[in-house]
């Protein structure tokens, strides 16, 4: 007790907390010899029988109780000191902390009001990529509408086409042949089966595209969606005030998920979404322009080659017109001929008849001169021309006759050649009536370029 009273003697200063001065030590008389202690060497009877020669006293000495006096009051200043001391560093830490809390919430509060800035503009971003992706995709369909409608417009010409050579299969005779038209309606179906294989082909890039536009829409909605939420949550934290009552402890919310993304990953993985979509955009807008173009090369070459049809048509009705005014032509003459040739053979039979009662006569007088008697029955010169008068008459029979009989070939070679002449002329009429009538007049309903490119 006396070394820690010893220890504690020495004057202390006042601390920064406590302007109070520390308590004086107290002045008593010093023992000659601290390491003895004090006894009480005079006689005190021996009351109870025992001598207390040379044995300490049971109480403390007064040095003793103003040291321990002291070192109570010291060990009050330095507790008192103390504890204004550890009230002062708490006010100090506690304005320290309070200054450091305020501003590291309003750090997190700006942070998250750039976070909701980030967001907003990727929200943004994201919204207007979404508007255009739409907007194509419209007009993607728009255009495969288009397609479908010149698809369906092909059927016409087909059914046209092919009707025409159908029909045209119904010429007879020599007029069943290959001719221009028939060269330029089998082109003709050809390229309207081509248009058809590559319609229905840009048709299903169109789909195609349409499909994956909506899968970068779907993508970019998915995280519009997400930043929604997000930026709806990061706004209510972002205004979360400490005098709100919405909030409460949340133990363990102070850590970092291991799903969680990096700021460059978060960024990049939105870019990536918007980057996607714009590569579809554009691969859209470049399946536009190539829809143009084919409903524009398709509709132009059916439309170049059924004029060409036509113009085959017309030229091909010409030659027949032609052909069948010749063949009229030439038929009158027949038929002229003809009743010609008949005049000449009933002239010829009745030429021959004219010459039966000349041979009569002469073979009568020959007949009757056959009967003169004796030497009157002479080769006389009337005998001579008589007999040369039947030959001559005969002769002229035979030949009447020779020149019937070529008249009547020649009659029927001429009514033979009529007939041929007529059929000929029937299957002109009949060729001419198929082009005109059931050709070109059912190509009245090919439709127009307009309606070709899909318009209508």
């Amino acid at each position: 007790m006396a070394a820690i009273a010893s220890e504690q003697v020495n004057p202390a200063t006042a601390t920064l907390a406590s302007w109070e001065a520390p308590p004086e030590p107290p002045a008593f008389a010093v023992n000659p010899n601290p390491d003895m202690e004090m006894t009480y060497t005079g006689n005190t009877g021996n009351d109870m029988g025992i001598s207390t020669m040379g044995f300490r006293s049971a109480k403390y000495n007064p040095s003793e109780w103003h040291e321990t006096n002291y070192a109570k009051y010291y060990q009050s200043f330095v507790d008192r000191d103390n504890a204004e001391r550890v009230i002062h560093e708490s006010k100090r830490t506690e304005k320290e902390t309070k200054e450091t809390t305020n501003k590291t919430q309003a750090e997190a509060t700006k942070k998250l009001a750039e976070s909701a800035k980030n967001i907003e503009f990727w929200k943004f971003e994201l919204n207007r990529e979404i508007g255009d992706v739409i907007d194509e995709t419209e007009l993607l369909l728009a255009q495969k509408k288009r397609l479908e409608n010149a698809l369906r417009a092909t059927e016409v010409p087909l059914h046209i086409a092919t009707d025409n050579l159908n029909c045209r299969q119904r010429r007879q005779g020599l007029d069943l042949v290959q001719d221009d038209v028939e060269i330029s309606l089998l082109k003709e179906v050809e390229i309207i089966n081509n248009v058809q294989d590559l319609l229905k082909n840009t048709i299903n890039q169109c789909e195609k595209q349409i499909r994956l536009n909506r899968d970068a829409k779907q993508n970019l909605e998915m995280d519009w969606s997400d930043k929604k939420e997000a930026l709806e949550i990061e706004t209510k934290s972002g205004s979360l005030r400490n005098h709100h009552t919405n909030k409460q402890f949340h133990d363990g919310a102070a850590k970092f998920e291991e799903i969680q993304s990096t700021p460059e990953s978060w960024a990049q993985f939105t870019h990536d979404n918007i980057a996607r979509a714009e590569h579809e955009r554009m691969a859209s807008i470049q399946l536009r322009t190539l829809v143009d173009n084919v409903l524009e090369d398709t509709s132009r070459d059916m439309r170049e080659q059924a004029d060409q049809v036509e113009v085959n048509f017309n030229k091909r009705l010409t030659e027949m017109e032609d052909a069948k005014v010749k063949l009229e032509e030439n038929l009158n003459k027949v038929v002229k001929q003809i009743t010609s040739q008949e005049k000449n053979i009933a002239e010829l039979q009745q030429s021959i008849r004219d010459k039966e009662d000349p041979l009569k006569v002469a073979q009568t007088r020959l007949y009757n001169r056959t009967y003169r008697p004796g030497v009157e029955l002479c080769r006389d010169p009337a005998q001579y021309h008589l007999v040369g008068e039947v030959n001559e008459i005969q002769q002229s029979v035979d030949a009447l006759k020779q020149k019937l009989n070529d008249a009547g070939n020649s009659l029927k070679d001429l009514q033979d050649n009529r007939m041929a002449l007529e059929k000929e002329i029937s299957c002109k009429k009949n060729s001419i009536f198929i082009d005109r009538e059931k050709c070109l007049t059912v190509r009245n309903r090919y439709p127009s370029r307009t309606k070709l490119q899909g318009y209508q």
